[in-house]
């Protein structure tokens, strides 16, 4: 494990890897670079890049500095570029994304690609947007010190997981709903870093509201970027990622056969490294 010192003072924990150009992984709600999936993630990617695998604040290693704001978080991962090399290539998922994405749009040429899979922008009326009070949801609940409830409120209401099958969740065993190299963390891994949620609840609360973002928000995006939607995902995924692509200066739309937003780490990373190596 090594660290780095973020512009306020939090300590960003990762491991670096591999050998190639700089990757650097943005995780998504919930993500930690420790977990199974994503090791396993970054075992498919290191022998074409040198992979920086990092703890987001406050998860896993990192530290923390309140109050958050997404401008830290992105102040982290310049401070992860600056350490090991000065440009990187980015790669976010889900929330991870978005936030890979406002990073690409302020840190101009030291992300030289970017790839996004599935950032949830909610454009239109495909899907209800996240409630208003999203956030102060996750707060509150946290706040009280119940982080499952926390859990909960981000499957029921980001998710649209129904409530009965997020009980189901709660209940289960521990890999009880892996599939193949599809392996979501375990609850109680989610409960460990479910005080995160309302940070990623920030980070797309601009973008997940059922309306266009302004134009002009993201001409700023130098980097080439691939926007990638799983075949078998919810429309809004789709029609995000095609109105992203439409408003970045050097974007373009991939479609993922036979996937969703729980992607499997062996068909993503082939589309990763096609997609770097031109």
């Amino acid at each position: 494990m090594k660290t780095v010192t973020s512009k306020d003072g939090a300590t960003i924990a990762y491991n670096q890897t591999g050998q190639g150009p700089l990757l650097i992984l943005v995780t998504g709600a919930l993500g930690f670079r420790s977990d199974g999936m994503q090791q396993n993630f970054v075992s498919h990617l290191e022998p074409h890049f040198t992979v920086i695998n990092y703890d987001r604040r406050g998860r896993g290693d990192s530290g923390d500095t309140a109050p958050y704001a997404v401008e830290r978080e992105i102040e982290d991962i310049e401070a992860l570029i600056d350490a090991t090399g000065g440009t990187a290539y980015l790669y976010g998922l889900s929330s991870g994304a978005v936030l890979a994405l406002k990073a690409a749009n302020q840190l101009g040429a030291k992300v030289t690609k970017l790839a996004l899979y599935e950032p949830p922008f909610i454009i239109d009326d495909s899907r209800p947007p996240v409630p208003v009070d999203y956030v102060e949801q996750l707060d509150a609940a946290i706040a009280a010190g119940d982080r499952g409830k926390a859990v909960e409120i981000f499957m029921i209401q980001a998710l649209l997981i129904p409530a009965e099958f997020v009980e189901m969740m709660r209940n289960a065993p521990p890999g009880a709903f892996a599939q193949g190299d599809v392996k979501p963390p375990d609850w109680s891994d989610m409960e460990a870093v479910a005080h995160t949620l309302a940070y990623d609840g920030a980070i797309i609360e601009d973008i997940a509201a059922g309306k266009q973002w302004p134009k002009g928000t993201w001409d700023t995006t130098s980097a080439k970027t691939v926007v990638i939607a799983g075949e078998n995902s919810e429309a809004f995924f789709h029609d995000g990622a095609k109105a992203l692509v439409n408003d970045l200066p050097h974007g373009k739309y991939q479609l993922l056969q036979g996937q969703d937003h729980a992607v499997s780490p062996s068909a993503l990373a082939p589309a990763l490294i096609a997609f770097f190596a031109n």
